[in-house]
């Protein structure tokens, strides 16, 4: 083992000079240069405005430098040259006149137009004759319109015809973006967008297509919106509603009849009329009616669009009131067990009839009751009515000659007697009124 105060080898340092030389040589060491870059100030320009393609790091001893549109350093593309030493600006064959070079190597362009967008070289020329470029992007857009929607079809049919909707105008770089009813589009196999976003297909449209529809568009320096776009579908009209909704009236009543649509259409056209075809009125019939106005009455809503219709027929009855009835009976005093009785009601000449032992007649107009009981003996009285009035005649009641001994059925139960017809729309009623 080597003594502490023994010298060095040969080649190597004590661990106390090596640390000094390693920070002599990091102290002196000179720094890296900083790197020549090119910023576009702002990064994103709007069309008619003022852009700066700042230079940062450009080194001190430049003999001078000159800017060139695009990515090369053809002659032909130059703009503009600055020699340092002069500070002379000298003119190449791309300047439009709306360029300025500044002492520090940076180029401004007044009122960029979207033309100007593009790459942009610097080339330096340093005093050792070395020659460096950096290359910087200037990006100009369109301050947008406000856009608007048109549309391949201006009135298609619900079921049968496909729309495609575009967003007017077509600008570059922009992103299109649209909407319905204030909301994003929904997942549907019947919308289809373009590749770019500016058209929207609806295949098929059904009326729940109308919208209103918007489009967006956007860019990095403005957005705008469209005015809402309605679609105008053409589909089949719903069946017509004929109101009131009663069918019968008395004669003398005032009706109104009026036809309605439960869904609005600006090509619907409601027509109603008594029996043919319908005229485009709304409403039929008047005050104080009569039996004349009785009929079916038709209700057509057409769409002048497609050349459909649905048809809604309403029937009106109207009725004359009533006479009051009167009872006649062919034998008025009868022999229990032995004689019949045929009853009658009638007013306007018709009549009505009745069941089992009680026999109707075919025309309706009498009651037969074969071999009267005791508990026939009761006060008859007959009611007609129809569909808006009725009246009841006076009572006539039974009577005749009875065995000594009551009938039995006669103690368990009292007949009510009650008839009911429909001729020529009157309702007759003959009741046995206790």
């Amino acid at each position: 083992m080597e003594s502490p105060s023994a010298p060095p080898r040969r080649g190597h340092l004590p661990r106390q000079e090596l640390l000094l030389a390693v920070s002599l040589l990091t102290f002196w060491n000179p720094p890296t240069t900083a790197q020549l870059t090119v910023e576009s100030v702002p990064p994103d320009a709007a069309e008619g405005k003022d852009v700066l393609l700042r230079v940062h790091s450009l080194p001190g001893d430049l003999v001078g430098l000159s800017w060139f549109r695009g990515a090369s350093l053809a002659p032909s593309r130059q703009i503009l040259s600055y020699v340092v030493d002069t500070q002379v600006t000298i003119p190449g064959p791309a300047y439009s006149g709306r360029e300025t070079i500044y002492p520090n190597g940076s180029l401004l362009f007044q009122r960029v137009t979207v033309k100007d967008t593009g790459y942009y070289t610097l080339q330096i020329v340093r005093r050792d004759v070395r020659i460096e470029e950096v290359t910087g992007q200037l990006r100009v857009f369109p301050d947008l319109p406000k856009p608007n929607i048109t549309s391949n079809n201006s009135h298609p049919v619900e079921n049968a015809d496909s729309v495609v909707l575009t967003c007017e105008p077509q600008t570059q770089s922009t992103s299109y973006l649209w909407s319905v009813n204030r909301k994003s589009l929904p997942a549907s196999a019947r919308l289809e967008l373009s590749l770019d976003n500016r058209t929207l297909t609806i295949h098929r449209v059904t009326r729940n297509d109308t919208g209103p529809y918007e489009c967006e568009t956007r860019n990095p320096v403005s957005a705008g919106r469209s005015d809402p776009f309605t679609l105008n579908v053409l589909y089949d009209p719903d069946s017509p509603t004929v109101s009131p909704s009663d069918s019968h009236y008395h004669q003398g009543a005032s009706l109104r009849l009026s036809a309605t649509q439960t869904l609005t259409h600006p090509h619907y056209i409601l027509g109603l009329s008594m029996g043919g075809p319908s005229h485009p009125h709304k409403s039929s019939l008047s005050p104080n009616i009569t039996g004349n106005d009785s009929g079916a009455y038709t209700c057509i809503a057409s769409n002048s669009g497609t050349g459909l219709n649905k048809t809604t027929v309403k029937t009106i009855t109207v009725s004359e009131p009533v006479v009051q009835p009167f009872v006649q009976a062919n034998n008025a005093i009868v022999t229990e067990h032995k004689d019949s009785v045929v009853l009658t009601c009638s007013t306007n000449n018709l009549g009505l009839k009745f069941m089992e032992r009680m026999v109707l007649s075919q025309d309706n107009s009498t009651l037969t009751i074969d071999l009267v009981r005791r508990e026939d003996a009761e006060n008859y009285q007959c009611e007609v009515s129809n569909l808006v009035s009725y009246s009841k005649s006076d009572r006539i009641r039974l009577d005749g000659s009875w065995d000594s001994q009551p009938s039995p059925s006669s103690t368990l139960h009292l007949w009510l007697l009650k008839f009911l017809v429909l001729l020529n729309w009157y309702t007759l009623k003959i009741s046995s009124v206790l």
